[in-house]
């Protein structure tokens, strides 16, 4: 299974790399709704910059985009350099969608966890609710509307980065 033994990120799209405030139009696909300073994927780059450091982490996607989208699709909204890294989803096809999103994130991510067996992991997202005690240390939890582009939560990503993945 890809991402055995491997160092991952679980990355969440809404309030991570954009506003958190995300709607879907059958025609016009994803908008955001919120302030004109706020853009999709305004900080992918940062995200891209940030990992440079470390080219052996992979990436999960732990986004409702991808049972909206499919993994593929959902993955397409990342800047090359990451969309390289990404070897697949919390949310898989043969899933029930429905039952997937009524687990709360923590509970998809740790699904996950248990069955890809990476050797390290750390989670980006905004939503932190349900996180058992002995996993905080593994998810680094933004800011619903700056995302990763708050200070604060960039240099605690940062340092775990370091702590986690070194």
């Amino acid at each position: 299974m890809k991402g055995t033994g491997e160092l991952l990120l679980y990355l969440d799209f809404d309030g991570v790399l954009h506003h958190e405030n995300v709607l879907w139009h059958s025609r016009v696909g994803a908008y955001l709704s919120a302030p004109d300073c706020y853009v999709l994927f305004q900080h992918a780059e940062l995200l891209e910059k940030t990992l440079e450091p470390y080219p052996q982490v992979q990436i999960v996607l732990s986004t409702s985009w991808v049972s909206r989208y499919g993994r593929t699709k959902a993955a397409k909204n990342l800047r090359p350099a990451l969309r390289s890294r990404v070897i697949g989803a919390t949310f898989r096809p043969r899933m029930n969608p429905d039952e997937f999103a009524m687990l709360p994130r923590c509970m998809q991510v740790w699904q996950d966890v248990q069955r890809r067996k990476p050797r390290a992991w750390l989670a980006l997202d905004d939503n932190v609710e349900g996180w058992p005690v002995e996993h905080a240390a593994h998810v680094v939890r933004t800011h619903k509307h700056a995302g990763l582009g708050n200070p604060a939560v960039l240099v605690e990503f940062q340092l775990k980065l370091q702590e986690i993945f070194r």
